[in-house]
C-alpha cells in the first residue's frame, strides 16, 4: 500500500529566525556527535593506548567498530527519517551520543571502552539523515545548500572544542569525557526545541509506506559511491592515527600535538563554505581540487610528523579539506536523490564510514607491519585516485 505524506512542515516554511535557530542546533548536534562522541577517540589515542595497553592494530580495530556501528545506524536512520521526521531521530542521536560518551568516561577495561566507542560512534549515523531531511523540507530553496553545509561543518567545531578540554584536563582524561557527556546532553535539549520534523510518511493504516526511493541507484549514484568510498579510506589514517603519529613518531609533546588537533577542527569550520564553492566552481572542479588538497595534507603527516609548524599546517589543511569534502558529498547526494534527500545523504555518509572502517583496520595493520609513514603515504595516494572521479549531478561543473 502506498504511503501518504503528512506535511508537518511545508517546504520553505521556516522564517529566517527559525532557520537560524535550526542551523545553530543542527551544527551543535553534529559537533557533539562527530567532534566529541566519534572523532575525539583519535585525539585521546595516546592516553588510551597507554591506559588500556593497546597496540596500533587493536586501536584501529576499535575505531573500525565505531565506523561499523555508524554504518548500521545511518542505514536505519536513512530509512526511518521519512517515517518519523527530523526531530525525533535528532533527539535520539543526542541521547545515544551522551550514553556512549559516558561509557567511555567510566570504562574500567578495554571491553567497556570498546562498547562505549561503538555506541558513541553510532550517534553520528543517526544524526545526519534527519537533519538533512528537516533542512531539505523546511528551509527555503535558496538557503538550503548553505544551511546544509554550515550544519555539516559542526564536525570541525566539535573537534576544535574537544582539543582545549583535553589540554585543560591533561592526564585526567575521564574528566574530559564527562564534560563531553554534559555538552552532548545540552545539545540534545536544543535539538528537541529547534529541529522541525519535516514531512512524515504514513500509510492509511499508520504503517510505513515505501521508505526507499525507486530506483535505489539512480543516474549519478555510482560515481557518488566510489568517491565517498575513496574519501573514507584515505581520511581514516589521520582521524584514527593522526595525533598518535605526531607523538610516537614525531616526538611532539602532548601540548603541541593537541594544538595541531585543535587547528584541524578550527579550520574544519571552513568547510561551511563548501556550498558556495560548489555553486561558484561547479561540483567537478571543487571535488577534484579539495580531494587533492586532502591527499597532500595526509602526505605531510608522513613526511614531517616531528616538525611543529608543518605538521600543524598539515592538520589545519586536512581539517578544512575533509569537512569541505563531506559538504560536497552531502550536496551531491541530495541532488542525485532529489526526491529523497535523506537517502542521498545517508548513502554517501554510509559509504564514507565503510571506507573509514576498512581503512582504519587495513592501514593500522600496514602501520604495524611496515611503518606509520607508509600507511599515511598509501592513504595520500588513495586520495589522489579519488580526486579523478567525475561527479554526475545537476550542479554546474567546472
Amino acid at each position: 500500500m502506498r504511503g501518504a505524506l503528512i506535511e508537518s512542515n511545508a517546504p520553505g516554511s521556516l522564517s529566517p529566525r527559525e532557520t537560524l535557530w535550526l542551523t545553530g542546533a543542527g551544527l551543535s548536534l553534529i559537533a557533539a556527535c562527530y567532534g566529541l562522541a566519534r572523532f575525539a577517540y583519535g585525539l585521546f589515542m595516546p592516553v588510551f593506548r597507554s591506559e588500556f595497553a593497546l597496540d596500533a592494530a587493536m586501536a584501529g580495530a576499535i575505531a573500525s567498530g565505531s565506523y561499523a556501528s555508524y554504518c548500521a545506524a545511518i542505514a536505519l536512520s536513512t530509512a526511518l527519517s521519512p517515517r518519523f521526521g527530523g526531530r525525533l531521530l535528532s533527539i535520539g542521536a543526542g541521547v545515544i551520543a551522551t550514553i556512549g560518551v559516558l561509557m567511555i568516561a567510566v570504562a574500567p577495561n578495554t571491553v567497556i571502552l570498546t562498547i562505549g566507542v561503538v555506541i558513541a560512534g553510532s550517534s553520528t549515523g543517526v544524526a545526519s539523515p534527519p537533519l538533512a531531511h528537516a533542512v531539505a523540507h523546511t528551509v527555503r530553496r535558496s538557503r538550503r545548500n548553505r544551511v546544509q553545509t554550515v550544519i555539516n561543518a559542526g564536525t570541525g567545531v566539535g573537534v576544535a572544542t574537544a582539543g582545549p578540554i583535553a589540554l585543560l584536563t591533561q592526564e585526567h582524561w575521564r574528566s574530559a569525557w564527562l564534560v563531553f557527556a554534559v555538552l552532548c546532553a545540552a545539545v540534545t535539549l536544543w535539538a528537541a526545541a529547534a529541529v522541525p520534523s519535516g514531512p512524515v510518511r504514513r500509510s492509511r493504516h499508520g504503517a510505513s509506506g515505501t521508505l526507499l526511493p525507486r530506483p535505489f541507484l539512480p543516474t549519478g549514484s555510482r560515481p557518488l559511491i566510489a568517491a565517498a568510498a575513496l574519501m573514507g579510506i584515505s581520511s581514516s589514517t589521520v582521524w584514527t592515527f593522526g595525533r598518535d603519529v605526531l607523538v610516537t613518531v614525531g616526538g611532539m609533546s602532548d601540548t603541541a600535538s593537541t594544538a595541531a588537533w585543535i587547528l584541524l577542527g578550527a579550520f574544519g569550520a571552513l568547510g561551511a563554505a563548501a556550498g558556495d564553492l560548489t555553486r561558484r566552481l561547479g561540483m567537478r572542479l571543487t571535488w577534484h581540487t579539495i580531494m587533492l588538497i586532502m591527499g597532500v595534507a595526509t602526505g605531510l603527516f608522513a613526511v614531517f610528523p616531528g616538525h611543529v609548524v608543518l605538521a600543524s599546517i598539515a592538520a589545519a589543511t586536512f581539517g578544512a579539506a575533509y569537512i569541505s569534502l563531506t559538504g560536497v558529498l552531502l550536496i551531491w547526494g541530495t541532488e542525485v536523490y532529489a526526491d529523497a534527500p535523506s537517502t542521498g545523504v545517508g548513502l554517501a555518509f554510509l559509504v564514507i564510514a565503510l571506507g573509514q572502517a576498512a581503512g582504519s583496520t587495513v592501514l593500522g595493520a600496514v602501520s604495524e607491519v611496515a611503518t606509520a609513514q607508509t600507511a599515511f603515504v598509501a592513504a595520500a595516494l588513495l586520495a589522489v585516485c579519488g580526486s579523478l572521479i567525475r561527479p554526475t549531478s545537476t550542479a554546474r561543473n567546472g
